[in-house]
């Protein structure tokens, strides 16, 4: 999932954390694995099988082992120096027992962990469960002497179970003229064969332009470009019964796309970062039970709240 459909999509955004921020780290408290509940008994959790930072968020009423909506925290970080035209990552999931498991905290509905990274970046990541799903938080700081034109931490929400949309048959973006299906322009997609269909990855442009080719293929995926833009930094996905939206967004981003094969959403922010500074990305991820309307509503509402 870490290719990008878009020519420009070499970004990143990554978390920061700044002196301030850790001191205040002695108000939370050390766990090795953690879970945090809402009042409607939605629950948060770290994933132990993973020992790269992985969240399940459970539905109500739903046993902790339903792995419908797991999120990689982030999936990768990725920078481009200046001067370069090369993006680098600094961290790449890996799924499993492998690599160094990080010292998760928690604090009131709060789940959080730092990590340094190469190249002298600091990073604190914070998953705050709100009642209507996850606000994911990024704090990134630059402890080098290198000017990052780009910076990006994309999260990767996986969706399964009654999300899984393999055919892109209930996952939706909005457009001036009100929601359409992420993969309308493709109707071929519904009667495809699977091994002709995937590998896939289906974007719509929000500020970048949108390109001039509809259909790529680049190393064995077929990336489809939706021909018009989306009015909003906005995907979400309905439940096979049509109660629960599963939606992704954020305060502003280049384009908006998903890998049908995982029925991800992605809404991935960017900053740049200068040396000794520090920049904050955000994203939400609502799970409400109601409309596609009512998630659009509250994620319009919601979205100025969101850094930068």
């Amino acid at each position: 999932m870490l290719k990008r459909g878009s020519r420009t999509i070499i970004v990143t955004s990554l978390l920061l954390a700044v002196p301030g921020c850790r001191q205040a780290f002695h108000r939370v408290t050390a766990t090795p694995s953690g879970s945090v509940r809402n009042s409607v008994g939605m629950q948060l959790m770290v994933v132990d099988e993973n020992d790269q930072p992985t969240l399940r968020l459970v539905l109500p009423g739903h046993p902790s082992s339903d792995r419908a909506i797991e999120v990689l925290f982030p999936e990768h970080v990725t920078v481009r120096p200046r001067g370069s035209t090369d993006a680098h990552q600094l961290y790449l999931f890996q799924p499993g027992q492998s690599g160094e498991r990080p010292l998760w905290r928690r604090s009131e509905r709060s789940l959080e962990y730092e990590r340094n990274l190469p190249g002298a970046v600091h990073m604190l990541a914070r998953a705050t469960l709100e009642e209507d799903g996850v606000r994911f938080h990024f704090r990134l700081s630059n402890e080098s002497d290198v000017t990052y034109d780009l910076i990006w931490a994309p999260i990767d929400p996986r969706l399964t179970s009654v999300f899984h949309d393999v055919r892109l048959e209930r996952t939706y973006v909005h457009h001036v003229d009100g929601f359409d299906l992420l993969a309308s322009e493709t109707p071929s997609r519904v009667n495809m064969p699977l091994n002709q269909w995937l590998p896939a990855r289906y974007l719509a442009s929000f500020t970048w332009p949108v390109p001039s080719q509809q259909v790529e293929r680049r190393d064995g995926i077929t990336y489809y470009n939706k021909s018009r833009a989306v009015d909003a930094p906005f995907i979400a996905t309905l439940s096979q019964d049509g109660r629960w939206v599963v939606a992704s967004f954020t305060r502003n981003t280049g384009n908006v796309w998903s890998n049908p094969e995982l029925t991800c959403q992605h809404v991935d922010p960017q900053a740049a970062l200068s040396p000794g500074q520090e920049a904050i990305l955000e994203t939400k991820l609502l799970v409400v039970r109601g409309s596609l309307g009512d998630a659009f509503e509250m994620a319009m509402q919601q979205r100025d709240s969101l850094k930068p």
